[in-house]
């Protein structure tokens, strides 16, 4: 069972999928756009491509638990995804997520700020990788 994972941005969106026994997480891509059409089209390409059975998306709530503007555009995001695909959308706590993911490229002596898609993409896999465990 594939789950597709989904890391929502304004500009990037990070994609990583679980194996098919749906427990390990692997970052796909960064997609880079600001249209939602174009964003939610290429996730379907995405869904024809490994057939998720569901979606898990990154939910950003603030470190005190409360939902601001960010979570707002992503419920937008999410309500336009199942109305898109039909598949279930489940709302993860995105939570240093981004921070992981930052520290990770730093680990690997690469830095964040120029491999702002690879920081979408394993935001991404985080986000899934957490909900898989």
């Amino acid at each position: 069972m594939r789950i597709l994972g989904i890391d929502y941005g304004d500009v990037r969106t990070g994609i990583a999928v679980s194996d098919p026994t749906g427990m390990i997480a692997t970052g796909l891509k960064t997609i880079v756009t600001k249209d939602m059409n174009e964003l939610i089209d290429q996730i379907k390409g995405v869904i024809q491509e490994y057939k998720p059975e569901k979606i898990v998306v990154g939910f950003p709530k603030n470190m005190n638990g409360t939902l601001g503007l960010r979570a707002e555009k992503t419920q937008k995001f999410i309500d336009c995804l199942i109305e898109q695909t039909g598949l279930t959308v489940i709302k993860w706590d995105e939570r240093l997520s981004s921070v992981m993911a930052h520290r990770t490229l730093h680990d690997k002596g690469k830095s964040p700020s120029r491999n702002k898609e690879a920081v979408d993409r394993i935001a991404a896999c985080y986000i899934l990788q957490s909900y898989l465990d």
